[in-house]
């Protein structure tokens, strides 16, 4: 597998300069892909989620969105730490972040999409809704949507919860569905964080779906592959 490095990025809008975790595909290009954080910023689960697209084909990018707050942060899963990365998710306007994705995006020759997981599923969706030149985008566990759910997609979106996910309640995702009744919702038996073998809520089987959708989303927009 190929080995991944630090970049610096450049917000346009401010000037702003901060780091990003890039790795190329191992094979054949298949487009750029767009890596979102956890809150708890760019951790080793995060580089591993993006090496692992790396191997089939995706050169991905993977900014470090609270570098305003804490440069290079990457916390652990204690509560201490579960804390102080909500300060910093809090501390986050949407309108940097925005800025922040683009810079990602521009890095990326396309086809570019975009997957985020808990506070970076509503900045995938952000990105979505604001930024220029995603083909396509896939947002896991985006608690914070419906503070933007009056914005709509530019491009095709999918959005993934876990049906046991207490942070997340059915009314939060009845209300997504209702003002965008099109965008296709997939719920599985699962809790928040899913994805991540760091977390007890993590769900292999439920995983492997998300990301099998995911992947095939990402082909019919432009990317050639879509098996795991």
């Amino acid at each position: 597998m190929a080995g991944g490095h630090t970049i610096r990025l450049q917000n346009r809008a401010d000037g702003f300069s901060f780091e990003a975790y890039h790795v190329g595909p191992d094979d054949a290009r298949q487009g750029g892909l767009v890596l979102i954080q956890e809150i708890f910023g760019v951790t080793d689960h995060i580089r591993e989620l993006a090496d692992s697209f790396a191997a089939v084909g995706y050169e991905v990018v993977a900014p470090s969105l609270f570098d305003r707050q804490a440069p290079g942060f990457a916390a652990a899963y204690a509560p201490e730490a579960v804390a102080q990365a909500v300060r910093y998710s809090e501390a986050a306007p949407w309108g940097e972040v925005e800025g922040d994705l683009q810079a990602a995006i521009d890095v990326l020759a396309p086809p570019v999409f975009a997957a985020g997981f808990c506070w970076g599923g509503t900045a995938t969706w952000l990105a979505a809704c604001r930024c220029r030149g995603l083909a396509a985008a896939s947002s896991f566990y985006g608690r914070r949507i419906p503070e933007l759910v009056q914005e709509t997609p530019r491009c095709p979106i999918i959005l993934h919860f876990g049906k046991t996910d207490a942070s997340i309640p059915a009314g939060t995702i009845s209300q997504i569905q209702d003002a965008h009744p099109d965008i296709p919702v997939y719920l599985y038996d699962a809790g928040h964080g899913f994805v991540s073998d760091r977390r007890r809520d993590y769900d292999p089987d439920s995983a492997r779906l998300a990301r099998l959708r995911t992947l095939q989303l990402f082909q019919r927009g432009g990317g050639a592959r879509g098996e795991v």
